[in-house]
């Protein structure tokens, strides 16, 4: 439909339609309207339950302009928007900073890091598809809390570990990823269709909000008080982003879904969609190679441009808010025009910034080369949007936990492999990581992850 904006305020709203109608909208009171449709011909009223004015406002052409849509969110989803906003301070206070932690205070060198970041993603995989299909027999909520209760410990560990072996426990409960096929199912149910993928990346850009600051302000911290005064802080960010989550509604698989998810969607029939392998093995390729060369790029600027930790946060803080502000440039994307679009120009991204990286050591232009490098970190919400649409309802978090647990699986060797090339020449991975990211661009650009 079309249409022209004659008048609006807060008490009505008309429009000029199609074939000379005009469309009169009075609100009465919040969620109730009188709709007038009038013409020549036709005289229409109606009263409506729910508010017309978003409605009509999301099926208005408009230019993609970055600003903050809370309004696609509702009451649930901006709480699990609240407890990435603050679970994502917390993270981003020692995460980037991790790999130098590791190096210079417990001396580990490239393999053991990579190691320790094998367990960690291998531990995430196997998690992934045990929330799957946990999230489609019981309350999402309670694994939701349960993976955050997990998370609890990680930066204890990490604050009181003498040397990189005590630190396995650590990483192994930081790869209990219960939340990520659960909170999928949970968005994909209550969340606008037609607004999906804008909704993933606002809800994936809280986390990239709440990285804006911390990594520079753990850099700062980290550099007086010390990475165990950090963590401990982590620790009680933490515990604030599982306080929100206790607020949300329970969200049960109904009795009928339950039966048919059993009968009918089993994982090894789930395995034989063709559609779903397809793209499973494309989100794979791309997390391999994210997680070959994001754990490297910190310690890459101390060892070639013998950057601090101060200088290192405040990359990582460029970076997050990058990710933040393309989040919904790239959400707005892939719901007006295509979602492999979306995809295309967050592999193009990653690309740009590695080239940049590698011939590059002034900070000013590391700086905006941190800008492109946000897009390194929109991969799993972008998964999510395109993946968690297409599944059946009975079979949801079943369905997405596929892609998301090969993507781990596929990504557990990564950093292993990564540290082994660096340990050879730093720049390798990096080298490869750009003719990698820049081949899943192209794929991406064909549109043939949506046919």
């Amino acid at each position: 439909m079309h249409w022209t904006s004659l008048t609006e305020d807060e008490d009505s709203a008309e429009y000029k339609l199609q074939d000379d109608q005009t469309l009169e909208i009075r609100f009465l009171r919040p969620k109730t309207a009188i709709c007038l449709i009038s013409s020549h011909r036709t005289l229409l009223a109606a009263d409506m339950s729910k508010g017309i004015r978003s409605s009509v406002e999301a099926d208005r052409p408009q230019a993609l302009r970055l600003r903050l849509p809370l309004g696609v969110l509702n009451k649930d989803l901006k709480l699990l928007f609240a407890c990435n906003l603050a679970g994502s301070f917390g993270d981003g206070l020692y995460a980037y900073l991790l790999p130098v932690y590791m190096t210079d205070t417990l001396k580990a060198g490239p393999v053991e890091v990579g190691i320790l970041y094998a367990v960690t993603s291998l531990f995430a995989a196997l998690t992934l598809l045990i929330a799957g299909v946990l999230a489609d027999r019981y309350d999402r909520k309670k694994i939701m809390i349960a993976g955050w209760i997990a998370w609890l410990p990680v930066p204890l560990i990490f604050a009181f570990a003498g040397n990189w072996i005590q630190m396995l426990p650590g990483m192994v409960m930081w790869g209990f990823w219960l939340g990520g096929p659960t909170t999928t199912a949970y968005i994909t149910s209550i969340g606008s269709r037609n607004k999906l993928t804008l909704t993933f990346t606002m809800i994936s850009a809280a986390w990239s909000i709440g990285y804006t600051f911390s990594p520079a302000l753990g850099g700062y911290l980290a550099g007086i008080i010390g990475m165990r005064s950090v963590f401990l802080l982590a620790f009680v960010c933490y515990a604030v982003a599982c306080s929100f989550l206790t607020l949300t509604r329970s969200q049960y698989p109904t009795n009928a879904l339950q039966r048919a998810s059993g009968e009918k969607y089993s994982l090894i029939r789930l395995l034989r969609t063709r559609k779903l392998l397809k793209l499973s093995a494309f989100f794979a390729s791309a997390m391999f190679i994210l997680m070959m060369f994001r754990p490297f790029i910190p310690k890459y600027l101390v060892d070639v441009y013998h950057y601090g930790a101060l200088e290192i946060g405040v990359l990582g803080s460029v970076s997050f808010a990058s990710s933040a502000i393309l989040g919904i440039l790239l959400g707005k994307l892939g719901d007006k025009w295509r979602k492999s679009y979306a995809l295309a120009l967050t592999m193009a991204s990653c690309s740009v910034s590695l080239i940049m990286l590698l011939l590059f050591g002034d900070f000013r232009i590391l700086l905006v080369t941190s800008l492109f490098a946000g897009g390194s970190y929109l991969m799993w919400s972008l998964m999510n949007a395109v993946v968690g649409p297409l599944a059946p309802e009975a079979c949801s978090a079943r369905w997405v936990s596929v892609p998301q647990t090969i993507s781990m699986f596929s990504s557990f060797l990564a950093p292993y492999t990564s540290g082994i090339l660096y340990s050879a020449s730093p720049l390798y991975p990096f080298v490869i990581s750009i003719g990698a990211t820049t081949a899943l661009a192209l794929i991406a650009a064909t549109g043939v992850l949506e046919k």
